[in-house]
């Protein structure tokens, strides 16, 4: 049976493309994918233990058996809506290539029921351990990114008992100083916007699909990420001590 693996961050670089059409025996697992893998491009050998992987936008297991036609993506540590979400008067959750704007974000947010709003930019600064940063590109597992974002979003409701949420992740080229990612919360009260607020950014990190590639005046690298949480299944074998994106 053929399958399409789709490679992100660091892992694009070790494979040398973004994606690749394989051929494999009936009943083949993600750990037999992954195998092969490794078996057919030793650079990935080292960076199996500790990477995630999707099946058709799905975080999977090893023990996961694949069908013809799967999309199964390898994503190293990170750095459609629900009907509610339909009935909103814009989105929840977005996924932009232009500057985030702030002030239209949270303009749009804020009723007059709230006591708090609170803001959390990411922003793109100059130096990273002392080396000067030119600018930083992002990339995304999009489809999957999205959806890990509404779900995010839909947990905070219910974890932090907040009225609203909004999320917005920028790709492609950000110069110093731009935006990379927004998280604004509305709430009747400011603590639970806080612990909101906080709670999405550090998970966002954590488990959405995103990386950024760091360009400085010596060279480029992929920025190093955290490791997936625990609940997330890795692809094979025991997580990576470090992260190897975002």
């Amino acid at each position: 049976m053929r399958v399409r693996v789709l490679f992100f961050g660091t892992l694009k670089d070790l494979a040398g493309r973004s994606s690749d059409s394989l051929d494999l025996p009936e009943q083949a697992s993600v750990g037999d994918l992954l195998a092969h893998c490794a078996s057919q491009m030793p650079r990935i050998q080292e960076a199996v233990t500790s990477l995630a992987v999707a099946v058709n936008q799905q975080y999977a297991g090893a023990e996961t058996v694949l069908k013809p036609g799967d999309e199964v993506a390898l994503l190293p540590p990170v750095s459609g809506g629900s009907e509610e979400e339909e009935s909103r008067s814009f989105p929840r959750c977005l996924i932009i290539r232009e500057p985030i704007d702030t002030k239209s974000v949270l303009d749009r947010l804020k009723l007059d029921e709230d006591g708090a709003a609170v803001i959390f930019e990411g922003v793109v600064r100059n130096q990273t351990r002392g080396r000067k940063t030119l600018y930083l590109v992002y990339e995304a597992y999009e489809a999957m990114a999205l959806r890990q974002m509404n779900d995010l979003a839909d947990q905070a409701l219910k974890r932090f008992q907040v009225r609203d949420v909004a999320i917005v992740h920028r790709l492609g080229r950000l110069e110093i100083g731009e935006t990379s990612v927004l998280i604004a919360v509305a709430s009747a009260h400011r603590a639970a916007a806080f612990d909101a607020c906080r709670w999405l950014i550090d998970t966002l990190k954590q488990t959405v699909p995103i990386w950024k590639k760091e360009y400085f005046e010596d060279g480029a690298v992929w920025a190093n990420g955290e490791s997936f949480p625990q609940e997330i299944p890795r692809g094979l074998g025991s997580p990576g001590a470090e992260g190897a994106s975002k």
